[in-house]
């Protein structure tokens, strides 16, 4: 259809990041790159921090119409089509390497439809890396015994329970916006989450140690909602996807990036950064992870297990 058959369209970009974070720039970027591609027929108004909800509520507000692209963690889409979120489990990915291969293997390009088929037409158009999840207390955690007790605060969604559960912590769900004050008022200990996001929420100023278990490598999804592609034309709608993929490309390196100078950065505020041995977590982890109850089957897992990187 051509481009004149559409009405200017302004769309509702929403996500739970705070605007220090990559992502936010990463959509301020695609809303202007948009605009001028599309001589203003399509604009987009960035909403940040949890402003339209958090995220469930965001991904309910695609289906709703109420917004029209989101960012959203894998993990918490697993609410729809329960497999993909499989990488948001501890220890399934061995480093960013064997991440990129699952981004471009056929194992996800599978459950992106299923998840879009799952969510009434929602497409994914893009995947980024948002970083591996690291602890954070009020002293170190170097050994699965240093979890024990610990009151840790996680997101709300189940592949978050089994890190905390098999190490002998405590795991509390709470919202991503609650996270700080929680930490701040004694409310939970600990909390887990990427370098980028510890700095960009400010979580290292209640907090004294950071613990690099890098136990889970958390993929952000970019989702857009089959309205807003109705809303324009096959050329502008095309336009945007590139945008938002490449968009995805460019945040992934930010983050890798960011990932290798930020322990530095947090030395010099004066935080305690400690190096971990992985092993023992893994070794506690995974046999609890294969007996689970866990919503992906052992074929997934071994498919995931023979892709190449970081062997």
């Amino acid at each position: 259809m051509s481009t004149q058959a559409f009405a200017d369209t302004t769309l509702k970009f929403a996500h739970v990041y705070e605007t220090g974070h990559p992502l936010h720039q990463g959509a301020l970027n695609v809303a202007e790159q948009i605009e001028e591609a599309t001589e203003g027929r399509v604009k987009i108004d960035v909403f940040p921090a949890s402003s339209l909800g958090e995220e469930l509520a965001l991904s309910e507000g695609l289906s709703l119409g109420t917004v029209d692209i989101i960012y959203t963690g894998i993990g918490f889409v697993s609410a729809y089509y329960a497999p993909i979120g499989m990488t948001d489990y501890p220890f399934t990915l061995r480093g960013i390497d064997h991440w990129q291969a699952f981004r471009e293997s056929d194992l996800l390009a599978g459950m992106k439809k299923e998840l879009g088929d799952a969510m009434g037409g929602v497409e994914v158009a893009a995947v980024s890396y948002y970083g591996a999840r690291h602890v954070t207390a009020n002293k170190p955690v170097l050994q699965p015994s240093d979890m024990d007790g610990l009151k840790i605060r996680v997101p709300n969604a189940p592949a978050y329970l089994i890190f905390p559960e098999a190490t002998g912590a405590n795991p509390t769900p709470m919202a991503f916006s609650e996270v700080y004050l929680g930490l701040q008022q004694g409310v939970v200990d600990a909390q887990e989450n990427p370098l980028t996001t510890i700095q960009a929420k400010k979580l290292y100023e209640v907090q004294s140690d950071i613990s690099l278990t890098g136990h889970i490598m958390n993929s952000t999804l970019t989702l857009v909602s089959p309205m807003a592609y109705s809303r324009m034309s096959d050329e502008d709608a095309d336009l945007l996807r590139g945008l938002l993929r490449d968009n995805a490309t460019t945040v992934t390196e930010q983050i890798v990036a960011a990932e290798g100078e930020l322990a530095d950065w947090f030395r010099d505020q004066g935080v305690n950064v400690h190096d971990v041995d992985r092993k023992p977590f893994i070794d506690a982890v995974t046999p609890v992870l294969l007996e689970s109850d866990v919503p992906f089957t052992r074929e997934q897992y071994d498919a995931l297990q023979a892709l190449p990187g970081n062997e």
